[in-house]
């Protein structure tokens, strides 16, 4: 590795699913290294261990995986910058927390909740007034020595200005007047997520830090103390939030888009990736469907929009449906079979036969149950069903189109869709009525519904001809029975 490879981090927290906002962040650094030949890096923040969910890391794995994401270096990938688990560098923090207290960049702090509590404005917000930042060394080492509690403190410097460029907002300028002199490490001896993050990034070696624009004011808090440690800086690369609407952002806790949730209902990993991608970022011509080697090669900064994308599940379908009608249809298949599987139960159907159905009829693999639910058997329906003005037909029509149908197909041996389509057309004919008529009145006779994926000839072979002439002579039966009662 040369000095000046690109080095990016993925760092997410095991609290919960990965949401679709967290996983864009760890695209977005995966694109930039993989396109600047640099290497990508998973680290598992898992301080916060009050928050933290069972099952939460291997859920993060999961995730990458099926997304296509891959790391060079992480908890089970050690590149030589390990441990890759915040909670397994504990020792790491307390060590430099320590260090920058001797540099002159922290402090000792002994004051007590009660205390700090008494620093409120009335609103809920506590500013530290900095009363320990001066006291004497030899006080200082006299109260620790005899066990006092205590945390470190950022010694934020008076009278500068700390600005940055960032690679997508320009020049982020703060003044140190407006910055507290925060906690880095707690009372416990755990580091708080901001040193934790600067410390780790400086001895992982990371070059260019990607993350939220939530993080945007404060990083020139975290600059001071690269800063005060003599160490150089990364680059920064701000990313706008992903809203659920116009005024509300989307959010892990309220259980907003879950990737996984959205693999259960059918969507393809390889889609959502898709998707996300383009929540805040557009390649220079503008594509929508692109493989991940393809927006690795077009991924570029100036294409990361500075305002808030809208989370648009109708787009993603579309998105997803694009790519179910450009498979293969052995692939189609083979990611279909479980929903078909569900729709058919024990029943004997050509499951191909099925997929070559639902294929161009489908954005998401979890409409296939339904929309295969007219294999199943069903009740009396609403004759009104039959009932169609643009194609002239009423119940009296319906019953004639079915008889003739019905009729005609008795008599069928050779049960492919391009015979039993001639026999109904050629029946139709014979009987003065419009193939149109009578096939949508076929279709309804067969499954009990006006709308279904594919037309009466499609309906009649997937069912075979026993099953079709069972439906259709019942429907026959329903339809004189209503006659007889006018």
């Amino acid at each position: 590795m040369t000095d000046n490879t690109v080095r990016t981090r993925f760092a997410p927290s095991p609290t919960g699913f990965m949401h679709i906002g967290n996983l864009r962040t760890g695209l977005y650094a995966y694109l930039f290294a993989r396109k600047n030949g640099g290497r990508f890096i998973l680290r598992i923040e898992d301080t916060d261990q009050e928050r933290k969910v069972e099952g939460a890391v291997d859920m993060i794995y999961r995730t990458l995986a099926a997304a296509g994401i891959d790391y060079d270096e992480g908890p089970d990938k050690d590149g030589g910058y390990g441990p890759y688990v915040q909670t397994q560098r504990m020792g790491i923090y307390k060590q430099y927390a320590e260090e920058l207290v001797e540099r002159g960049g922290a402090y000792y702090c002994f004051c007590d909740k009660e205390r700090l509590a008494s620093l409120g404005d009335g609103t809920g917000v506590h500013t530290y007034d900095r009363h320990c930042r001066n006291l004497p060394k030899e006080e200082v080492q006299r109260r620790l020595a005899a066990g006092e509690s205590y945390v470190i403190r950022q010694k934020v410097p008076d009278g500068v200005v700390s600005e940055y460029e960032d690679m997508v907002f320009g020049k982020i300028s703060v003044d140190s007047a407006d910055i507290e002199d925060g906690v880095l490490l707690k009372s416990d001896g755990l580091p708080t997520y901001n040193f934790a993050n600067v410390v780790d990034d400086h001895l992982m070696g990371i070059t260019h830090v990607i993350r939220g624009t939530e993080y945007l004011s404060s990083t020139p808090k975290y600059n001071l103390i690269y800063d005060a440690f003599g160490w150089q800086r990364p680059k920064y690369m701000h990313l706008p939030p992903i809203m659920k609407d116009a005024t509300r952002k989307l959010s892990k806790r309220f259980g907003d888009a879950n990737f996984e949730d959205f693999i259960a209902k059918g969507y393809l990993p390889e889609a959502i990736v898709n998707y996300i991608a383009l929540l805040g970022w557009c390649p220079k011509d503008n594509r929508e469907k692109m493989t991940m080697q393809e927006m690795i090669e077009a991924f570029d900064t100036d294409g990361i929009s500075h305002s808030s994308s809208i989370f648009d599940e109708a787009k993603m379908r579309w998105l997803n449906g694009e790519y179910l009608k450009a498979m293969s249809s052995e692939r189609f298949y083979d990611v279909a079979l479980p929903r078909i599987k569900q729709a058919v139960g024990e029943a004997d159907y050509d499951l191909k036969e099925l997929a070559s159905l639902m294929q161009t009829r489908v954005d998401v693999l979890g409409d296939i149950p339904e929309k295969l639910a007219f294999l199943n058997e069903f009740g009396d329906y609403d004759l009104a069903m039959y009932e169609h003005k643009k194609m002239k037909v009423d119940r009296e029509v319906a019953l004639r189109a079915v008889r003739v149908a019905t009729d005609a197909l008795e008599a069928l041996d050779d049960w492919t869709e391009d015979s039993v389509k001639q026999c109904v057309c050629l029946a139709a004919e014979n009987a003065g009525m419009k193939s149109g008529q009578v096939m949508f009145a076929m279709r309804v006779a067969l499954t009990g519904a006006p709308v279904t994926p594919g037309g009466a000839i499609e309906m009649a072979v997937v069912l075979k001809k026993s099953e079709s002439l069972r439906r259709m002579r019942r429907s026959l039966q329903m339809l004189e029975s209503a006659q007889q009662q006018v």
